[in-house]
């Protein structure tokens, strides 16, 4: 696709369009599965691998769907990638796939996915379809990370607890903790913990935005002219 603007599409999957914090879409697994960093990042790479394949499969086979059953076959499209993810974390990670049990198989009706699928993928072609993906992706990934590191340090006083789960013993070395004398904020884990802490990201992001586009008004703006002497 020529003269695509791919840093764009990087800047708006990350920051300008991140899903969860402007869109506010996928907030079920996101509120439900971020009780910790590590779950965060394991539902954050699964969500990102099932959007990078159904992108890539809906931009190669776009016009051969009639648009009358579209929807359709983009659900089944999805629903077979979140099966194919959902066995191998079943068969690779089994115990980060018990702790976020229900929620694998829930991002078959995940709407940041199914949403690319109709807005982007289906009008783009597999290159952009892709980078797409992987910037909303690593976007919702970095919003389910920071609410759950969020959480877990608040409420449990560690941090990456147990990320040998997912990435394996090496992981050990990122598993903080601030003493076991410390006695956290049970609201933290539990669901309006999740509300409060998805709130205070908003509202962050809000006043970065903020700021920045006052900035940017400073240094267009032309400097003032002395006034003339009559």
């Amino acid at each position: 696709m020529a003269g695509t603007d791919y840093g764009k599409i990087v800047r708006d999957g990350l920051w300008n369009n991140n899903q969860a914090l402007v869109a506010l879409l996928g907030l079920c697994p996101l509120l439900a599965t971020t009780t910790s960093a590590t779950n965060g990042l394991g539902m954050g790479i699964a969500t990102t691998a099932v959007l990078l394949l159904s992108n890539v499969t809906i931009s190669l086979i776009r016009r051969a769907v009639r648009p009358e059953v579209r929807i359709p076959v983009y659900v089944v499209v999805i629903a077979s990638f979140v099966t194919v993810v959902e066995l191998l974390m079943h068969a690779y990670f089994f115990d980060l796939h018990k702790v976020l049990g229900i929620f694998i198989a829930l991002i078959v009706v995940n709407c940041t996915i199914l949403g690319r699928a109709e807005a982007f993928a289906s009008k783009n072609g597999v290159l952009p379809s892709a980078v797409d993906a992987l910037g909303i992706g690593l976007g919702s990934t970095a919003a389910l990370v920071t609410l759950g590191g969020l959480r877990e340090l608040v409420g449990q006083g560690t941090l990456f607890a147990q990320a040998h789960l997912l990435l394996g013993d090496w992981a050990r070395v990122l598993e903080l903790g601030v003493g076991e004398g410390f006695h956290g904020a049970l609201v933290a884990i539990l669901p309006p913990g999740a509300f409060i802490g998805l709130g205070f990201l908003i509202a962050l992001k809000n006043v970065i935005d903020r700021r920045a586009t006052r900035k940017t008004v400073v240094i267009a703006a032309p400097p003032a002219q002395p006034a003339k002497a009559g």
